[in-house]
């Protein structure tokens, strides 16, 4: 018997393209989990005390505090908020959409190239905006490399080298999704007991993993095209 396939039906047979959907469904989760911890944070007695055990609130507030230290700590205090703002959101949206690929009936959208490859090219106009925001014209002089009559060659590479940071991004993310759910449907479908808790251990560990990693190597882009090198 073939397992229900929840992302089919809630398109329609595939009227609507299966990662419109997924995507759609991620973006309900989040913006669901934003008001619920927005109201909870609004309806505390002193916001500055935070709840005792895990909530709502103090999932969140954990989360904002996990990514404004990893964001300072790599980028600087300068334009924290920011930067936590985006990559807090980037990071929120790809966790929450590989992980959907262990609900069974679903599959997650960061398996499909035309979101992960979305998601790259976002990241890759905002770290050249970035780039053009802090160092204005200097920006463009770090293509030219520090030796003036090699600079020919130097604006090639870096061209090429920058093009290929959005393709590498994307491709990643897809690739290790789509693998990932992959052998998870194989092997829960041949074994029903116990081996298949272990390849949803695996599988959350990648989903955690491949979301971190495309964060960091973002927030990398960022700091090498806000720095003078």
């Amino acid at each position: 018997m073939n397992p229900v396939n929840f992302i089919d039906i809630l398109s329609f047979g595939g009227r609507i393209p299966p990662v419109v959907v997924g995507t759609w469904i991620v973006m309900a989760i989040l913006l669901v989990f934003a008001l619920v911890a927005r109201s909870a944070l609004a309806g505390a007695a002193d916001p500055a005390v935070p709840d005792e055990g895990l909530t709502v609130r103090s999932a969140s507030e954990l989360i904002v505090g996990g990514m404004a230290a990893f964001a300072r700590d790599l980028l600087g205090e300068h334009d924290l908020n920011t930067y936590v703002g985006f990559f807090g959101s980037l990071f929120l949206f790809i966790l929450v959409a590989n992980f959907l690929g262990l609900v069974p009936g679903m599959e997650p959208p960061t398996s499909d190239t035309d979101l992960t490859w979305a998601l790259a090219v976002i990241c890759f106009v905002y770290y050249i905006y970035q780039g053009f925001r802090i160092q204005g014209s200097k920006f463009l002089k770090s293509f030219l490399g520090p030796v003036w009559w090699l600079s020919w060659f130097i604006v090639i590479i870096e061209i090429i080298d920058n093009l290929a940071r959005p393709f590498s991004l994307g491709i990643r993310l897809f690739a290790n999704m789509f693998a990932d759910h992959r052998v998870l449907n194989v092997f829960t479908g041949l074994t029903k007991l116990i081996v298949p808790v272990v390849f949803y251990a695996l599988g959350s560990l990648v989903c955690v993993v491949q979301a971190f990693v495309f964060v960091l190597l973002a927030m990398v882009y960022v700091m090498l095209a806000s720095h003078e090198h």
